[in-house]
């Protein structure tokens, strides 16, 4: 496809900024894997070598994120596989911005695929590898707070979440979407509302005061990239910050696409933390085995995408994860029973 004037501009701006602030003259720039908010390019350069260029959107705090390019750079010494940043020239940064355009360089991290529900076989284990270093290294942070408990983390907050919710059929009320997924996120946000009962219950067995610690922050299936039997990259670190550790692994042990495709995931989410706790112990077991109904919670009451839905078309990718959450969230609370007896007695 031809890009559009405003796009060979864009390219054009982009491979300005490689060579005279990264020091790569590019043979070649095309637009690459697109994220939730973020427009990114592949370059190739003289040396054959390729580069995921990222880019931001306008009002980014560039401080921000060159926090959490710096994040991700930790985590590498950590031994985690993250691509390396590529530093600016003659500049301790990894940020840079010109004329509006705010980005940063990685290493393309070739032939690997998203884990959106492709975890599956040894790849638990690998995911619960990868996990597990990321969380250790993190807590052994000299510049971060060390693990401690908390409250419990926001996306289980019923009150919080309840009222976000209050707030999107509120709206919806006041102004009907005109799309049919418009509609559907209408009727799916009462629906949440109506569980919020159930969903407080539920978490009656979690425990009040959790593990928090410096966390990757979007741990999930986009963000860790697999290669055959291993994981080949953690990708796209948001701004340090403190979340709570169960919460993060749910965020990507039960990414609503895994819980879907692959029916026999409490025996893998089992031998996934089984491998987490070995590496990171300070985790208590209690709190692993609580990891379902936090992330059933979390699903059951997130206004995220339907928020997204109210006032704008969505992307088609975008409206089936909606779905998918919406789905998952049933089913991790149909198998919660089920899920935690397996849990306990692999992790016992």
């Amino acid at each position: 496809m031809t890009p559009s004037l405003r796009e060979r501009e864009r390219i054009e701006l982009v491979t300005l900024l490689l060579a005279s602030e990264f020091g790569i003259i590019s043979t070649a720039v095309e637009a690459g894997p697109t994220g939730t908010v973020t427009h990114n390019y592949l370059a190739s350069g003289q040396d054959d070598r390729q580069w995921f260029v990222k880019t931001y959107p306008q009002g980014t705090d560039v401080r921000a994120a060159e926090a959490a390019v710096k994040l991700g750079e930790y985590a590498r010494l950590c031994r985690v596989p993250v691509p390396a940043a590529l530093p600016m020239v003659d500049a301790d940064r990894f940020v840079t911005s010109g004329r509006g355009l705010l980005l940063s360089v990685t290493r393309f991290v070739p032939d690997a695929v998203t884990a959106d529900g492709r975890i599956t076989g040894v790849l638990w284990e690998a995911v619960g590898q990868a996990v597990g270093r990321l969380h250790r290294g993190f807590a052994r942070n000299p510049h971060h707070p060390p693990p401690a408990l908390g409250a419990r983390d926001k996306a289980i907050d019923i009150g919080r979440n309840v009222t976000r919710l209050e707030e999107l059929v509120a709206r919806c009320d006041a102004a009907p979407p005109a799309t049919e997924f418009g509609r559907w996120a209408h009727a799916a946000a009462r629906s949440k509302l109506r569980q919020a009962p159930h969903v407080a219950r539920m978490l009656q067995a979690v425990p009040e005061a959790m593990v928090t610690q410096l966390v990757h922050g979007d741990l999930a299936g986009p963000n860790v990239l697999l290669r055959g039997s291993a994981v080949a990259a953690l990708v796209d670190f948001q701004p340090p910050s403190r979340r709570g550790a169960v919460w993060e692994i749910g965020r990507i042990a039960l990414d609503p696409r895994t819980v879907l495709a692959q029916p026999d995931w409490p025996e893998g989410l089992a031998r996934l933390l089984a491998t987490y706790h070995e590496l990171h112990p300070r985790v208590p077991v209690a709190e692993l085995v609580s990891v379902v109904r936090v992330t059933a919670a979390a699903l059951a009451l997130s206004v995220y995408p339907l928020s997204l839905a109210t006032d704008r078309p969505l992307p088609a990718s975008l409206q089936a994860y909606a779905c998918a959450r919406y789905r998952a969230a049933a089913v991790l609370r149909e198998r919660l029973h089920e899920a935690e007896e397996v849990l306990r007695a692999c992790l016992a």
